[in-house]
């Protein structure tokens, strides 16, 4: 199987191309190739093929082998991908995900693709779309207990679940123990990313995300604009934000006249290969 491995900001996938491949059970090869001793090494897997809606088609499958609805880091990639492989020679394509169609704009520099646009789409702040079991609606700075401890989340959808909790020091933050319980907090009947978020300024912020399915990841594109969004909620941030990930930085913007969500970041090719 040929494959690509690449990331966005230290969020990596291994890619392969539906329209040459065939993969009869990519759930189980993605906790394969994910094994960072035994395989490849990565977050999970991404596959690219044909569409009936779009240009092209994405699906998600995180390192445990479920399917995603979205990964932003990812989508990014396949747009660099399907443009520095020939598939297309458009600078704005149309992919299908889990989550709905979304518009990607490519900024090519020497015939490569190095920066990408997504519209996110809308935010979503509804318990029963999140989903989370919650008293508010729209789910902001709601209290939750977990191991005995009181927090305060605001939860989003990007067509996959969010919950944001504010920290003051994220990266003395104890995310191994407490990333697992938010995951698998009996609040959310199909677990959870959740992100927490330092505070820099009203244009800035910090962050680190526990992925479900992944654990700790080094950046998430959905767990990004899920952040900015809770900080807009809240009111502590203006509508576009920089924000500082393990592996680098995203650019989120919200549109007030459309209610969309644009992300912008790097998309990188690690190197191509079989297995």
């Amino acid at each position: 199987m040929k494959f690509t491995k690449m990331h966005g900001c230290g969020n990596d996938y291994v890619y392969v191309n539906l329209f040459e491949e065939t993969i009869e059970n990519p759930s189980a090869l993605s906790v394969e190739v994910s094994d960072r001793h035994f395989g490849i090494g990565s977050d999970g897997l991404i596959t690219i093929g044909p569409s009936q809606k779009a240009d092209f088609t994405m699906h998600i499958y995180n390192a445990d082998g479920s399917e995603a609805e979205m990964c932003g880091n990812g989508i990014r990639c396949v747009g660099k991908y399907v443009y520095d492989h020939g598939l297309t020679d458009k600078t704005e394509i149309l992919v299908e995900s889990g989550a709905g169609i979304k518009v990607l704009q490519l900024k090519v520099e020497d015939q490569k693709v190095s920066q990408v646009t997504v519209d996110m789409g809308e935010p979503s702040m509804e318990p029963d779309k999140i989903p989370v079991i919650a008293q508010k609606n729209p789910v902001v700075d709601e209290e939750i207990e977990v191991d005995g401890k009181v927090w305060n989340m605001t939860c989003v959808s990007m067509g996959n679940p969010h919950a944001v909790v504010f920290v003051e020091n994220v990266a003395d933050f104890n995310l191994e123990y407490w990333g697992p319980k938010f995951e698998n907090h009996e609040r959310f009947p199909k677990r959870t990313n959740t992100e927490f978020v330092e505070l820099i300024s009203d244009t800035e912020v910090s962050m680190r995300v526990w992925e479900r399915g992944s654990a700790e990841t080094w950046a998430c594109g959905t767990g990004t604009c899920a952040t900015v969004m809770a900080c807009i909620l809240n009111g502590k941030t203006k509508d576009e934000v920089l924000v500082h990930l393990r592996g680098g930085d995203l650019t989120i913007r919200y549109d007030r006249e459309t209610n969309h969500v644009f992300m912008t970041g790097p998309a990188t090719e690690v190197f191509r290969g079989e297995y």
